[in-house]
């Protein structure tokens, strides 16, 4: 594989050609974040298809929490612009994102501590949805499918704070399930799941993706990015360096370089 060395190239050279005919529903152009003397963006343009599983892999440092933050409205950027649906979101408030259709985790969970499982489930259903609209029950019916889907059923009633850590990853998951987004932004959601539970969230994320929900993850894992990615997209020092499949980026040589710190 030839390394792209501007976001451009990145786009061209590795756009899967099973995945060329795709809805994109995340058009990202030209972006560039400073942070006063410090760029910590730079010319980034990129793609999000629908069904689409992107992985964001590169060194500490490399951008791709701020790229998350650029997405979802909570850093404004210097310039550039990022579409959702042909929309431009620059201006709109990270709620307002939120409720069109984009839905992040974070690495610290987020979650209601005190709260069940369920409430905690509950509290991401916007009352204006399609489910509340078509009544309490319909939303009741949903919250149970997510638990079976995520094996929290038993923990129903359970609070939070009481759950084993994967069980605290599931329900993460959960309430993005929930909130009914159709670009998923996952910030290490496998990180410290055992083989069991991590299996399962693999199988999860692949049956969502095939009904059309989008997901971009930031991971440092490489299993995990070699299992569970359909695309990988490496950053480095705010840039964009190639985008492809795991294998052809895990295996160039410049980039593994980059990635395990051996620039020389």
């Amino acid at each position: 594989m030839t390394t792209a060395t501007t976001s451009a190239n990145a786009t061209d050279h590795a756009q899967p050609a099973h995945q060329a005919s795709q809805e994109i529903l995340l058009e990202i152009r030209a972006l560039n974040k400073n942070f006063g003397g410090l760029q910590a963006i730079s010319e980034v343009t990129m793609d999000l298809p629908a069904g689409v599983i992107t992985t964001l892999v590169g060194p500490n440092g490399a951008g791709k929490t701020t790229l998350f933050n650029l997405i979802t409205g909570h850093l404004v950027p210097t310039s550039g612009t990022v579409h959702w649906l042909g929309k431009p979101l620059k201006g709109i408030e990270p709620w307002q994102i939120a409720r069109m259709g984009i839905a992040r985790t974070f690495q610290d969970l987020r979650l209601f501590n005190q709260m069940t499982v369920e409430e905690n489930i509950m509290t991401v259903m916007e009352r204006s949805s399609w489910l509340w609209q078509s009544g309490k029950e319909a939303a009741e019916r949903r919250v149970t499918e997510i638990l079976e889907e995520t094996q929290l059923s038993d923990k129903r009633n359970e609070r939070a704070v009481d759950l084993a850590y994967a069980e605290r990853k599931f329900l993460s998951l959960a309430r993005i399930m929930a909130s009914e987004a159709k670009l998923w932004l996952l910030d290490e959601p496998a990180s410290g799941l055992d083989p069991r539970s991590f299996e399962r969230f693999v199988a999860l994320l692949r049956n969502y993706a095939k009904r059309g929900i989008t997901i971009c993850i930031i991971e440092h894992n490489l299993d995990i990015v070699i299992k569970l990615s359909d695309r990988v997209a490496f950053l480095d020092q705010g840039k964009l360096l190639a985008q492809g499949s795991s294998q052809d980026i895990l295996k160039d040589p410049h980039l593994a370089a980059i990635y395990f710190g051996d620039r020389s």
